[in-house]
């Protein structure tokens, strides 16, 4: 017993010793076995090979590459993690794309890699704009790519992201973004993949019971099929995903919109799963800076649609209709906070908030809520609400500055950091993510995209909110009548939006490759 006990020891390590990126290529080659399975279930017997055949590919190749690495040591210091977050969100969807081509078989192999970056970055945009052209196993693997994509962000956040200060730490940071703090040792090569196993040992069951949670909630709800399994995988991983194109095609009602909103709030701070981020010396969730900010606009744009609506509805002589006023104030909140989470999923009742008061809710509002975006370290997109609310405490600072120009800031050491060089390095981020924006708009425009959907292509690639393309503009942007290179531009976008342009720019530091 003691010498098996060794030798599972020895076998781990030797696993622990293999690049990250090769890491990521075993795992998600091993998940393709479960639509392979559930393919054979439902007789679906061309995508079930499929995705056998590539799982079998994806776990050789992985094994010989895997024995040639052995006994090496790992390179690249504190780069060699970073370098494969953003491999496994350029290069891996090659992989996952091979059985979602094979298996579908009337799509081009481009098509494929879009729909796979989309999902592995969880930003959930579609190429296939009806539902029914794909079959359960592929709902299922699109589900299941961004439900581990998700998981893989909610590890990288604490063992490669926080230590580097980057992905919004660098707010609470006293070192630069891209560097670890003075006399801090724990991004060495070796140590670093000591963190990464310690906290998905931590994180992993609390990300898989949490969705089997939800999926049981919303099976008993009403839900059937694939539909509360992909559902419940998409609400945790924020990326809007639905074998049935949105929650219209549900069997759970409002009572699934009820359980779904609880479970998006956890994407609203990363102190309503863990405390092992910097984030966590807050003072707990109830004083934590994101999820009260969250729960404003949550409590703040509902309110003021809701306000705009009743005064369309007193014109059209609707005011008397309380059912409606229930289901329009309803629609408005979860779909705010599903578009602040960036998770993308309208509710639907979204659309009795127009019938109620015969108008129509503009899609700026949801473009700028999925800007702002989630937590920190959480699976949302966009800014951040921490970047928010730096950017809040110093405006009003300098305001209190121009009233009292000789007064000294109060407050805990955190808010006094945030105030200054928070605010400073948050807005330097905000100035970042304006020029991507500019920048990716005006190419994909120069390619023959209309402005308007030019812009919110983008807006969706850069905050990884998909839904985006459906719901923000006059009609539907059908991301299958683009041309290859702009395809190319919303592939840079999401991966932009899910790494972070100040990512990049550590990724282009020459001192940090030579540590």
């Amino acid at each position: 017993m003691q010498l098996h006990v060794k030798e599972t020891s020895r076998f781990a390590v030797s696993l622990l010793r293999l690049p990250l990126f090769l890491l990521l290529v075993g795992v998600f080659s091993a998940a393709m076995l479960v639509p392979a399975v559930y393919g054979g279930v439902a007789r679906d017997l061309e995508a079930a090979r499929a995705f056998l055949y590539t799982a079998i590919l994806g776990l050789t190749a992985f094994a010989m590459i895997g024995l040639a690495h052995a006994g090496r040591d790992p390179r690249h210091g504190s780069l060699g993690p970073l370098m494969s977050l953003l491999c496994a969100f350029v290069f891996l969807p090659v992989l996952l794309a091979i059985p979602f081509y094979e298996g579908l078989g009337t799509t081009t192999f481009l098509n494929a890699y879009v729909e796979m970056v989309s999902a592995i970055t969880t930003t959930g945009a579609t190429i296939f704009d009806d539902p029914e052209r794909l079959n359960g196993t592929l709902h299922l693997w699109r589900a299941l790519v961004a439900w581990m994509g998700g998981l893989l962000m909610w590890i990288a956040a604490s063992a490669i992201l926080a230590p580097l200060n980057l992905g919004g730490f660098e707010v609470t940071a006293r070192a630069e973004p891209g560097r670890t703090q003075p006399r801090d040792t724990s991004m060495a090569a070796p140590e670093v993949r000591v963190r990464i196993s310690k906290v998905s040992a931590v994180l992993i069951p609390i990300y898989v019971g949490l969705t089997l949670l939800l999926w049981i909630l919303l099976a008993v709800g009403g839900d059937r099929g694939l539909v509360p399994l992909c559902h419940a995988m998409s609400i945790m991983a924020t990326s809007g995903i639905s074998p049935v194109g949105g929650l219209t095609g549900t069997g759970s009602g409002i009572a699934g919109e009820a359980v779904m909103l609880l479970f998006m709030l956890f994407a609203l701070s990363r102190l309503t799963f863990s405390t092992d981020t910097v984030t966590s010396d807050t003072g707990g969730i109830s004083k934590d800076p994101e999820f009260r900010i969250g729960i404003a606009l949550v409590i703040i744009v509902p309110t003021v649609l809701f306000v705009r609506h009743f005064l369309g509805a007193v014109d059209a002589s609707a005011e008397d209709d309380l059912v409606g006023a229930g289901r329009a104030l309803w629609g408005s909140a979860f779909t705010v906070l599903s578009f602040l989470t960036t998770t993308g999923f309208t509710s639907a009742n979204w659309g009795d908030a127009q019938a109620w008061s015969g108008l129509t809710t503009p899609g700026l509002l949801l473009m700028g809520l999925a800007v702002i975006g989630g937590g920190v370290a959480t699976t949302a997109g966009g800014v951040k609400l921490l970047r928010v609310f730096a950017l809040y405490l110093n405006g009003l600072r300098e305001m209190e500055r121009l009233v009292h120009p000789s007064s000294v800031s109060g407050g805990n050491p955190m808010g006094r950091r945030l105030q200054k060089g928070g605010a400073f390095i948050a807005w330097i981020f905000f100035m970042l993510f304006a020029l991507s924006l500019a920048f990716l708009t005006i190419a994909l425009t120069a390619t023959g995209v209309p402005f308007e959907t030019s812009l919110v292509i983008v807006v969706a690639g850069l905050s990884t909110t998909g839904p985006l393309l459906e719901v923000a503009s006059g009609t539907p942007i059908a991301l299958a009548e683009l041309g290859g290179t702009a395809k190319g531009i919303f592939v840079a976008a999401m991966v932009l939006g899910r790494l972070e342009m100040l990512a990049i720019i550590a990724l282009l530091t020459p001192d940090l490759w030579r540590g």
